[in-house]
């Protein structure tokens, strides 16, 4: 079998920032992905500074942890969602930052929204403005 060419195309930094910023919009801290992965938590720091590297098998357990494909982790995203829909940008950079809470924040965010929401929605129905 010939060998790899010894062109790196990601960095194993480039690959650490990418995985933290993954972990964080998941609201997850390095333990809980760490036993997440089945491993300990200064693996997932090691990697996260780009000290060391990732199996293959070690990016598919991510992948999988993360809830995202292997291309996220690998990859620099390829156009912007606020591109990709004008006049929203405003709402979409407030609901990444949304996204970088933790999980109990983010639920009680999106229950004052549901309930805002309902509430207009039922106004609405009655005949109001």
């Amino acid at each position: 079998m010939p060998r790899p060419p010894k062109d790196v195309v990601v960095t194993k930094k480039q690959i650490g920032v990418r995985l933290r910023a993954l972990r964080r919009s998941r609201g997850m801290t390095q333990t809980e992905l760490a036993d997440a992965l089945g491993t300990h938590y200064t693996s997932v720091s090691h990697v996260e500074r780009g000290l060391r590297g990732l199996t293959i098998q070690q990016l598919v357990k991510l992948a999988k942890a993360l809830r995202v494909s292997a291309d996220e982790i690998l990859f620099e995203p390829k156009a912007s969602k606020e591109k990709a829909q004008p006049g929203n940008g405003r709402l979409l950079r407030r609901l990444q930052r949304i996204e970088e809470l933790p999980r109990a924040d983010q639920r009680f965010v999106l229950k004052i929204l549901d309930e805002l929401v309902e509430k207009h929605r039922r106004h609405r129905t009655r005949g109001g403005p």
